[in-house]
Parts: C-alpha cells; sequence; structure tokens
C-alpha cells in the first residue's frame, strides 16, 4: 500500500529529527514516532526547484534556491518487531521545515 499525495504533505506534526550530518534518524507522523533502521540503507539525493515556475527572486549572494533535499529512508514505530515502511522526505531549498513527498509498506 503507497500513501502518495498530489503534492507533498504539508503537515504541522510531520518532525525529523537528523543526526549532526542531516541524516534521518526518526520520522514523527500522525503522532507515530518511527524510528529509522539502521540495517537499511538509506537512499540521499538532491532534485531542482522549477525556479522559473515559483517566480522566486533572490538578492545575489541568497544561497542555494534551487536544490530540493531528498532522503528515502525505512522505519518502524519505536522498538516494535513491526514490519518496515518507507518514507520518501523532501525538504525545500532553505527550509528547515520537511514534507512528506510518500510512505508505502
Amino acid at each position: 500500500m503507497t500513501l502518495a499525495p498530489v503534492a507533498p504533505t504539508r503537515s504541522p506534526d510531520l518532525q525529523v529529527r537528523t543526526d549532526p550530518a542531516g541524516k534521518p534518524l526518526a520520522v514523527r507522523h500522525d503522532g507515530i514516532i518511527w524510528l529509522v533502521d539502521p540495517d537499511t540503507d538509506s537512499q540521499h539525493w538532491f532534485g531542482r526547484d522549477a525556479w522559473w515556475n515559483t517566480r522566486r527572486t533572490a538578492a545575489v549572494g541568497s544561497g542555494d534556491l534551487v536544490s530540493i533535499e531528498y532522503w528515502r529512508v525505512q522505519g518502524r514505530p519505536g522498538a516494535s518487531g513491526s514490519a518496515l515502511r518507507t518514507f520518501t522526505l523532501r525538504r525545500n531549498p532553505l527550509s528547515a521545515q520537511w514534507l512528506l513527498e510518500s510512505i508505502c509498506d
């Protein structure tokens, strides 16, 4: 089963805890804390924002306004023996807020 919203979910209940390098360690979604399984291979990549569609302008030196950060991680609720679920997380340029791109079993 896959939950794939048309647009990434902007939920105040979505929180991501990361290590100092930025790798997700836990995801809180719908009141459940999902611990990222350290034995699985997390995937990390960057996409590009279509800045010409968003019509954002910025002063010189504002930073990277086009790199969208993605992580695909697998986690389970707490220390349970539940099956792993795969989360695809997204963070827009210069944003501290994470968005939920998808969840699948």
